[in-house]
């Protein structure tokens, strides 16, 4: 691997401070002009870390509030049992509002308290250790998933495609390689050339800002595209597949993304396109039946009137709607990537067979 490729592709985007009792991230909102990270230190930081962006992508804020909850832990100096599940409790409960769709979120806190419920009674000095270790094994699972996904990914495309992706799913939203973009780099490793058309992700820039940074510093093809210009690079022939990451699968394979990946989705199956969704299976949540039951978060309208700009684009008193995500239905993706393998429809049965086959 090349320096400049192993740099982008093993970013050390979310770290657990020298002190564990903090988190050190790189604060994404700065890039691409600035390379800025962050120590986070109180329970307050790390919600707005998440909430604000800071920190993004679903596998990376499991990551964050894995190693937040734990370094919060360890500043207590609480030795009741008691006392100290009870506080870990609220301190969860407090971090997982910070954004509703994402499930890794969720699933990392959900996890990181399995630890603290399946000791009671020990010693807190022990749990603590146990609680270090098992955010650890999040981030390192997350890193091996990343690999997995990536080799899956891989057999989809060929030498010379052209692959279009939306919003950021690479080393800065996880670990390593990434999701959506991960075959594109491990494929780049091996030699193999790529053209990427990368959505620019409206309103908060991700694509621009995040996907084009990190595939152009790898020395990656990458064109930078309006979103409303994925329709003539399909119609000219210059797209063979479609890769983006997810926040949820529902257990019918209907997938929330970032706002405007149905749409993508749809433009795909007019071209005959295909169209793939990438992520690990701690973003399968199957106690959700269908897309109409995942909570999509609203947010501030300023991101659309204001945000990136010198002055507003629209007068304050223009009412705007700003969802975070949007659901694709199942019935437009050709298969979902995980760590496991390539799910195919019908996924009510391929999602719940990855689950059975783990048991």
């Amino acid at each position: 691997m090349n320096e400049t490729l192993k740099q982008v592709t093993h970013i050390d985007n979310v770290r657990l401070g020298g002190d564990e009792k903090s988190v050190v991230i790189i604060d994404q909102t700065q890039l691409p002009n600035r390379t800025v990270y962050l120590t986070l230190r109180t329970p307050e930081e790390i919600y707005d870390a998440i909430k604000l962006l800071q920190v993004r992508g679903a596998p990376a804020i499991g990551i964050c509030a894995a190693y937040g909850i734990y370094a919060l832990a360890r500043q207590w100096e609480l030795w009741d049992y008691d006392a100290f599940a009870e506080k870990f409790h609220a301190q969860k409960e407090y971090l997982n509002t910070s954004r509703p769709t994402a499930v890794n979120l969720s699933w990392a806190l959900n996890r990181m308290e399995g630890v603290v419920t399946a000791n009671a009674g020990k010693p807190v000095a022990e749990v603590l250790d146990l609680l270090g270790g098992e955010c650890r094994a999040i981030h390192q699972e997350d890193i091996a998933m990343c690999r997995a996904i990536s080799e899956y990914g891989l057999r989809l495309i060929k030498d010379g495609d052209g692959v279009l992706t939306h919003c950021n799913a690479g080393p800065l939203a996880t670990s390593r390689y990434g999701t959506a973009l991960g075959p594109l780099f491990l494929g780049h490793e091996q030699g193999m050339k790529f053209r990427v058309f990368s959505d620019e992700t409206r309103p908060l820039l991700q694509g621009a800002r995040l996907t084009s940074y990190e595939l152009q510093q790898a020395g990656i093809d990458v064109t930078l595209i309006c979103d409303n210009m994925a329709s003539i690079v399909m119609k000219n022939g210059w797209v063979q597949a479609c890769f983006v990451g997810c926040d949820r699968v529902a257990a019918n394979g209907d997938t929330a993304n970032k706002i405007g990946t149905s749409g993508v989705a749809i433009l795909a199956k007019h071209y005959g396109i295909p169209f793939y969704v990438l992520g690990p299976t701690s973003t399968i949540d199957l106690s959700c039946p269908d897309g109409d039951h995942i909570p999509i978060e609203l947010r501030d309208p300023g991101e659309i009137r204001e945000t990136w700009y010198i002055e507003p684009m629209a007068l304050p008193e223009v009412k705007c709607y700003n969802p975070a995500f949007d659901v694709t239905d199942h019935t437009l993706i050709s298969g979902i990537v995980t760590e496991k393998g390539i799910c195919r429809a019908p996924y009510t049965e391929s999602l719940a067979a990855l689950f059975q086959s783990h048991r």
